[in-house]
């Protein structure tokens, strides 16, 4: 059967080092894989897009479809992409990407092979070749519910999903990479948000978008949300989210569920993708918000884009009761 649920990211080969932890190193990531485990908390029917070079290791594509996510969408180019993520965690999970090096004198262990000759992506040269085109979503995608888009280009996003728009999808959830969210990247938004459901940014990438022109977060939802976007979210890490719905103006504030903090990463993807089950679910963007949380919550406690779901069985819906008591409207 063709999935219920697309989501589209990036994979990535992931370095980190965690202040009170072993060294994860050569492991899968990325933003696709943390948003698929997110909505796989609570789904099972999801289709994945992506490309990756043919470097990448097809054990980790065959781990996927083990996990019973569909890989139709994953395109492998015949050629080698630069999928390195190097990033390294302080006391208080603060990352840097830059000097691997002498992040692994410093801890004694000795630098990989795999690593050699790595550059952030930012100083990167463009890869073209890695970005997604609507010609790389399977025809039977178009057939989907709903799809969640990670944060890439706005150029791409956009072009993604007017490619959807042709099939039967009705449900768009977009989180936009932070390098295109500037006040000049405004003018852009119209385009993109008409038609989208949500908009799922950070505090810091909002505050960036009107840098300079006020301090309230609700204007800055309220003003993002009148470029056509049905509701807004925006995550502010351990305060929790704040959700606005644009037709009524409700704005409601939805604390972080208490977890035990050992691995931040890709905590953002996995909310997002928790959001998308959560909100499809009766098409209440709140309990997009709560499965949101609770998604989050549970990948922050471990490392690894699926710890998700290897955690006690009942666990999440056990967290979505009590995240449900603690929202409140302002």
């Amino acid at each position: 059967m063709p999935p219920e649920f697309l989501v589209f990211g990036n994979l990535t080969r992931e370095f980190h080092f965690l202040a009170d932890a072993q060294p994860r190193l050569d492991v899968p990531g990325g933003s696709l894989l943390y948003a698929a485990a997110g909505l796989k908390v609570w789904e099972s029917e999801i289709g994945l897009v992506s490309r990756v070079g043919d470097d990448y290791p097809r054990a980790w594509l065959n781990d996927l479809k083990a996990r019973g996510l569909d890989t139709m969408g994953v395109k492998i180019l015949p050629q080698n992409l630069d999928v390195r993520e190097f990033l390294a965690y302080d006391e208080n999970f603060e990352a840097t990407n830059v000097n691997p090096i002498t992040q692994f004198a410093r801890r004694g262990i000795t630098f990989p092979k795999s690593l050699l000759g790595y550059q952030p992506p930012s100083e990167r040269e463009p890869q073209e070749a890695g970005k997604l085109l609507v010609t790389d979503i399977p025809e039977d995608y178009h057939s989907a519910r709903a799809a969640l888009f990670c944060p890439m280009e706005l150029s791409t996003q956009n072009q993604l999903i007017a490619g959807l728009k042709r099939g039967s999808v009705h449900t768009f959830i977009l989180d936009p990479a932070p390098a295109d969210l500037t006040p000049k990247a405004r003018r852009k938004l119209p385009a993109l948000l008409n038609g989208v459901t949500a908009l799922l940014l950070s505090e810091e990438e909002l505050r960036n978008l009107y840098w300079g022109e006020t301090h309230d977060l609700w204007e800055m939802a309220k003003a993002v949300s009148s470029y056509g976007c049905e509701y807004v979210v925006v995550k502010c890490g351990a305060q929790g989210q704040l959700l606005y719905v644009a037709d009524n103006k409700r704005r409601i504030e939805i604390p972080a569920y208490p977890a035990r903090i050992a691995d931040v990463t890709g905590a953002g993807d996995a909310f997002d993708g928790g959001f998308l089950a959560g909100y499809c679910k009766n098409y209440d963007p709140l309990e997009g918000v709560f499965h949101g949380s609770v998604s989050a919550s549970l990948k922050l406690e471990g490392s690894g884009a699926f710890y998700p779901l290897d955690v006690m069985p009942g666990l999440a819906e056990a967290r979505l009761e009590a995240v449900r008591s603690l929202a409140r409207e302002v």
